[in-house]
């Protein structure tokens, strides 16, 4: 795991400024406080930061192949490399080291572009390939580890693992996209591929992009898509029995360091399922840490005791004040972008837990999404069956003017809720989930954004995401669908995003089992009613672990990673989001409606509505702005990169 950036001259052969690539590689310190190397020639400068995992001794980056023709710089893990070795020397590749990495440029010289499709695991590169004059970038299948990039309008191609890297150039503008904004407060993320940043993109997951000197820049390619065929004619049990088999091969495939390893243990089913199986395989006690809260509402801490107990893991447990927001700004600049999810404040703390123990941990992120599990994903079901039943040219104008009379309550269960159901069923079915998972829903968006804001986004509206995502699908199956939309954005741009960054904030590599690629496809071939079955969701996960996890573990309702936004908005931080929401940095921007603003901030603290979501969003866009637009330059600071200016206080 690691940092990676990097100069390319797209047009000729410039020379490379090592202090400005010094600068670009400093900024990501804590990605890899191990090593820190550049390599720099004719118009090329690549930068690597190393957290040290696999092959300590001889795996230094950047790294080359035999004659010195190709250089990569990697980050993160190919698990099947130790495969792949044997298969590139019968080719007549000589390794030098025994490393991940060096698979890469031999792969790249055999394969071309078609490398990517051999490697399994979670990956960001870049390549230079001098005899070809060709620049190559990739990201892994599903978006695990991230790929910036931008090009600067003299032909310099700028990339990183952070969006910091870029800016601490000198050369990208600040120019924020309208368009990112209105994704931001619909979606509390920026969708794939862009940035907050005009001039910047995020390479998509499962793509590659080639670039050739002298040559126009073209659009990145995708190499591999989920495709949910649900056509798998497998029963019941022998699913049962292959899911177990191929979990056990993928966290295996995962336990492969020469550092501490361990795992999170929330006490939820994915979670608790990796740390079951990782001590199945293990002939040592696994390491497993969990955070738990003062406020039981809002702590899982004992569901995890019982699984540690029941595996005698090395279990470390840590609670945490239910009023731990003081990393409101340290967020905002770790992660370069608005970012609204709150639960980035429990996962920062649980991963600087884990680091002080292990260098390397599993997790059970992304289980939900192919497995079945969000509570929306039952709900949606519901409103598919109603709206299944009623042609669409009955239910738009119909239940469009229910849920324009029918009063809101947020206060009501989900389920008591009819205005929601009322503007779901007036929607289609994409349009329907994008409303579910919105933050701030159209109407909401619409009262919040200025006219001249309005203006400039030019009708452009956050759905067009889902939209773009849905074309591409393959499926109509009502669950499968939205599976394949949450795998494309909400896996990718907010939990993928979130571990990221927080376990690379302390130096910690965190692995996935449930986000291998084989795994994922093989369950998209699985039919709907093994993921979710009546009102069960993830029921064959769920039956399949049965002789391994308590059925109170299993079966309990799902609590989530939470934090109690609503009492702290009206309680210790209700000046701070007054100040912030109401403030002059957001008014500056001439992008919000002030009368809005204000009654967002008054009917929330008054107890008339529930609108935490919302004001968490707002606070975090502000804090991004002080943090990140209106901080000062690396470049014009002059910085050397021998402090983290990201950690400096934290």
């Amino acid at each position: 795991m690691c940092g990676i950036t990097g100069i390319f001259d797209t047009r000729g052969t410039s020379a490379i400024s090592s202090t400005v690539l010094q600068r670009m590689n400093d900024s990501q310190l804590h990605r890899g406080p191990d090593d820190g190397r550049l390599h720099i020639e004719s118009g090329v400068g690549l930068g690597h930061r190393r957290l040290s995992i696999i092959d300590i001794a001889t795996g230094q980056q950047p790294l080359f192949n035999e004659d010195g023709s190709v250089v990569v710089v990697f980050n993160g893990e190919i698990y099947n490399y130790q495969q792949l070795i044997p298969e590139l020397q019968a080719l007549g590749h000589v390794f030098h080291t025994k490393s991940d990495t060096e698979v890469i440029v031999h792969a790249w010289e055999s394969w071309g572009a078609d490398c990517v499709k051999r490697f399994r695991g979670m990956f960001a590169f870049a390549l230079w390939d001098r005899d070809q004059q060709t620049f190559f970038m990739a990201r892994d299948r599903l978006g695990v580890k991230p790929l910036y990039y931008a090009l600067l309008d003299d032909g310099t191609l700028l990339f990183g693992s952070e969006l910091k890297s870029l800016l601490a150039h000198g050369g990208l503008r600040r120019d924020i996209d309208p368009l990112a904004v209105e994704e931001y407060f619909a979606l509390g993320y920026v969708a794939e591929p862009r940035t907050i940043f005009k001039q910047a993109k995020k390479l998509s997951p499962a793509h590659t992009l080639t670039i050739v000197r002298g040559q126009p820049m073209g659009e990145p390619v995708a190499y591999w898509d989920v495709r949910f065929s649900l056509d798998n004619p497998i029963s019941g049990a022998d699913a049962q029995a292959e899911l177990v088999q191929r979990l056990q091969e993928s966290v295996r495939l995962r336990m492969i360091a020469e550092v501490p390893l361990g795992a999170f243990l929330s006490g939820g089913v994915d979670s608790s399922a990796v740390v079951a199986v990782m001590a199945g395989l293990s002939p040592e006690h696994v390491n497993t840490c969990s955070i738990g809260f003062d406020d039981p509402a809002f702590n899982e801490s004992a569901f995890a005791q019982t699984v540690a107990d029941r595996y005698h893991t090395n279990h470390r447990l840590e609670i945490v004040k239910s009023d731990d927001f003081d990393l409101i700004d340290t967020l905002a600049r770790l992660y370069d972008e608005p970012y609204a999810d709150s639960s980035a404040i429990p996962t920062y703390r649980v991963c600087q837990l884990a680091r002080k123990h292990v260098t390397v941990a599993l997790s059970g992120d992304g289980g939900d999404e192919s497995l079945g599990g969000y509570r929306r994903y039952r709900l949606h079901l519901m409103e598919e069956r109603m709206r299944a039943a009623i042609p669409q040219s009955v239910r738009g104008p119909v239940f469009g003017l229910l849920s324009e009379l029918y009063p809101k309550a947020d206060w009501a269960p989900r389920m008591f809720r009819a205005k929601t159901t009322f503007e779901g069923l007036a929607r289609t079915s994409v349009e329907a989930y994008f409303h579910t998972v919105s933050i701030l829903r159209g109407p909401m968006r619409e009262a919040l954004f200025s006219q001249s804001f309005k203006s400039a986004l030019a009708g452009y509206d956050a759905r067009e995401v889902f939209n773009r995502h849905a074309a591409q699908a393959g499926t109509d199956d009502p669950l499968a669908l939205i599976q394949y939309l949450d795998i494309k954005t909400y896996l990718v741009g907010d939990i993928n995003t979130k571990v990221d960054r927080a376990s690379m904030a302390h130096s910690l590599e965190v692995r996935e089992p449930l986000m291998d690629h084989e795994l994922v496809q093989w369950l998209a071939t699985l039919p709907s009613s093994l993921k979710i079955n009546g009102q069960e969701g993830k029921y064959l996960f769920k039956k399949s672990m049965e002789p391994y996890l308590p059925q109170d573990v299993l079966y309990r309702p799902k609590m989530g990673f939470a934090v109690p936004l609503a009492r702290w908005f009206r309680g210790p931080l209700k000046q701070r989001v007054r100040d912030a929401v109401l403030g002059e940095r957001l008014a500056a921007t001439g992008w919000f409606n002030p009368v809005y603003l204000e009654h967002l901030v008054e009917a929330h603290q008054s107890g008339a509505r529930d609108y935490s979501a919302p004001l968490w969003t707002l606070l975090m866009f502000e804090a991004f702005l002080r943090q990140v637009v209106d901080a000062p330059s690396l470049s014009l600071l002059g910085a050397t990169g021998r402090g983290d200016p990201l950690l400096a206080s934290s």
